[in-house]
C-alpha cells in the first residue's frame, strides 16, 4: 500500500513515497521507495518581501508537475501535500496553490506551525525509547522551529517559533524571538523531573550526523555540536562547501541550524540528541496511514 507526502518548506520541497507493508500481529513496516528534494528556497523571497517571486513560482510549478509524474509512475493512490512557514507568510500563496492544482492536480494545504509540530511527532519515534525519560523533538526549518515534548507516554507540549535558518541569515530573528523560545523551554520543558533527550529532525541535523560518521542510533552530544558550530561559523560558504563537501544550499544554512539546536539543548539542559532521519513528510505518511486504518475500521 503506497502513500506519498509532499513537504513544501522554506528551504526546499520534498516528495516522499513510502510502501507500507502490513504484517499480521506485528507493526507495519514503512519502506521508503523514493525521496526527492528540490531546493526552492522560498524563504529568501518571502521573509523580506512577503511575496513569492515569478521565478520561484515557476520553480514550484515545474517541481509539482515533476512530482505528479513520479506519483503516476509509482501508482501512488494516497497523497497529502503541505506547505509551511514561507507559504504561510506569502501574500500570493493562494494564487500559486490554484495554479499548482490546475497544472499538476496536487492540492496543497498550508498548515499552522502547531500542526507542523504535531505532524513531526506523528512519527512516534519516542514511543520506542525508554519510557522513563522525556523526549524533546526539535524540528529546524528555514522559516520556523517546532518543539514537541513527550513525557510519561504522553504528548505534553508543542509550539512553533518563527526562528528558522533563512530568517536568521536575513537578520529577521530578533532578541525577543530568542527570549520567547528560551522562556517556553524554561516553563514547559527544563524542569520536567525526568532525564531529557532531544530528537532532531531536518536536513541540517541529518547532515551533521552524516559528517560525524556515527553509527545509526548513536546520539550526538552537545559538545560535538558546539565543535562543529565553532569550526563552521568562521568559514565562508565556499570554504564550507570545499572542506565538508556540502551543497551550496546546505552550506549557508547549516550554521544557523546548529545555533538553534545548540541553544535549545543548552536551555533545556539536554546533553544528547538522537537523529532518526525523520521529518514532516514522514509524519504526514504516518498520519495518513493512521487515518486510513480508522476509515477502514468504520467501514
Amino acid at each position: 500500500m503506497k502513500f506519498a507526502a509532499i513537504d513544501i518548506g522554506s528551504n526546499a520541497a520534498r516528495l516522499l513515497i513510502v510502501d507500507v507493508i502490513e504484517q499480521k500481529n506485528k507493526k507495519p513496516e514503512f519502506n521508503k521507495i523514493n525521496l526527492v528534494r528540490v531546493p526552492l528556497r522560498l524563504g529568501l523571497d518571502v521573509f523580506k518581501s512577503k511575496q513569492i517571486s515569478p521565478e520561484r513560482e515557476d520553480m514550484i510549478l515545474e517541481s509539482m508537475q515533476a512530482f505528479r509524474h513520479l506519483l503516476s509512475a509509482y501508482q501512488v493512490p494516497y497523497l497529502r501535500a503541505c506547505a509551511t512557514s514561507a507559504m504561510r507568510d506569502a501574500k500570493n500563496s493562494s494564487e500559486i496553490i490554484e495554479k499548482v492544482k490546475k497544472a499538476a492536480d496536487i492540492n496543497i494545504e498550508i498548515i499552522s506551525g502547531d500542526e507542523e509540530a504535531s505532524l513531526v511527532f506523528e512519527n512516534h519515534f519516542a514511543e520506542s525509547l525508554d519510557s522513563k525519560n522525556g523526549y524533546l523533538y526539535i524540528d529546524v526549518g528555514g522559516g520556523s522551529t517546532e518543539l514537541s515534548f513527550f513525557k510519561d507516554g504522553k504528548h505534553i507540549y508543542r509550539k512553533s517559533f518563527n526562528i528558522g535558518t533563512i530568517r536568521i541569515l536575513q537578520g529577521l530573528v530578533t532578541k525577543e524571538n530568542w527570549e520567547e523560545l528560551q522562556l517556553a523551554i524554561k516553563t514547559y520543558i527544563k524542569n520536567a523531573s525526568v532525564p531529557l533527550t532531544a530528537i532532531g529532525s531536518g536536513g541540517n541535523i541529518n547532515k551533521v550526523f552524516s559528517m560525524s560518521k556515527r553509527k545509526d542510533g548513536t546520539p550526538l552530544h552537545l559538545p560535538l555540536l558546539k565543535e562543529y558550530l565553532t569550526e563552521l561559523e568562521p568559514l565562508t560558504v565556499i570554504e564550507r562547501i570545499e572542506k565538508f563537501n556540502l551543497r551550496e544550499d546546505r552550506a549557508d544554512v547549516i550554521v544557523p541550524a546548529l545555533q538553534i539546536y545548540v541553544n535549545v539543548m543548552k536551555w533545556a539542559g539536554i546533553k544528547e540528541i538522537l537523529v532518526p532521519k525523520i521529518g514532516l513528510a514522514d509524519g504526514l505518511i504516518h498520519k495518513m496511514y493512521a487515518d486510513f486504518l480508522i476509515r477502514t475500521i468504520k467501514k
